[in-house]
């Protein structure tokens, strides 16, 4: 066999050419997404709010809600703006062709209907696990108070609004031209990466949670239906687990079920 000897003379060109040759768009996709949930895992996250931020305000009893503010407002604008800023500006397309449109929503609402009708019950069996009620809601205080659960699940809508935008928007409908129905896999991959940490069984849902997402887009030409179903998902496990927590009951069967639902007044 013969093999071929190494130049960096001839190898750079060549690599140079090779990328030359490169779809602009997935290009830019790819890059502005790797770019794009860096800053947001290193510089718009809670993490850097506490390392960073914390002690500017002190002893304060609403740095909490800080916190949560900075957090979602910083994806707001990392997952949402700046792509939709990428999409006007740099590939000159239309926002409205990533996703951010009515689309079919006759299927849209029913599908996302039937979506959040078995999910429900399978989050009621789920936060059965005392380790949902330490995790859900993330802000301590949404647990205690129903004011709070409700300004903290608002906040929420808005952060999944972004996060829905730039896998299932951005970055899905990005890459179908190219990729067609792969596209629905390839933004699973990141989505799921990102639940790492959470409850396993939460993390493996995320593989059939992030591809049924990625049909219900692709399939609706819309983002929206993903937005109403994921904050569904989310808003039904903060609350079970709000329930659990404040009635001390971890059961499935009817008797827990009319017992966590006395927290509710």
């Amino acid at each position: 066999m013969n093999k071929k000897k190494f130049s960096i003379s001839k190898e750079l060109p060549e690599l140079t050419e090779i990328i030359k040759r490169l779809d602009k768009k997935v290009l830019t996709i790819f890059l502005s997404i790797a770019v794009l949930q860096t800053v947001s895992w290193y510089y718009t996250s809670r993490m850097f709010f506490r390392f960073n931020l914390l002690e500017s305000f002190g002893s304060s009893p609403n740095v909490n809600y800080y916190e949560f503010a900075y957090w979602y407002i910083g994806d707001f604008i990392t997952l949402f703006v700046i792509p939709a800023l990428i999409i006007k500006l740099f590939l000159k397309e239309k926002i409205k062709d990533y996703g951010i449109r009515l689309g079919d929503y006759n299927a849209g609402i029913k599908l996302s209907v039937l979506f959040l009708i078995v999910m429900v019950p399978l989050i009621w069996l789920a936060t059965s696990q005392p380790v949902f009620s330490i995790t859900y809601p993330l802000l301590d205080q949404a647990r205690d108070s129903w004011k709070v659960f409700i300004f903290y699940e608002i906040g929420l809508i808005f952060y999944l609004f972004a996060w829905e935008f730039i896998w299932r928007g951005y970055m899905l409908f990005g890459l179908k031209e190219n990729f067609g129905y792969y596209a629905v896999i390839i933004q699973m991959i990141p989505f799921l990466i990102l639940h790492n940490g959470k409850p396993p069984i939460e993390t493996f849902g995320a593989i059939l949670g992030g591809i049924a997402l990625g049909i219900l887009a692709y399939r609706t030409q819309s983002i929206y239906y993903c937005i109403v179903t994921h904050a569904g998902i989310m808003i039904s496990i903060d609350f079970f687990s709000t329930l659990r927590h404040r009635a001390g009951d971890f059961g499935i069967g009817l008797h827990s079920i009319l017992n966590v639902l006395k927290q509710i007044i």
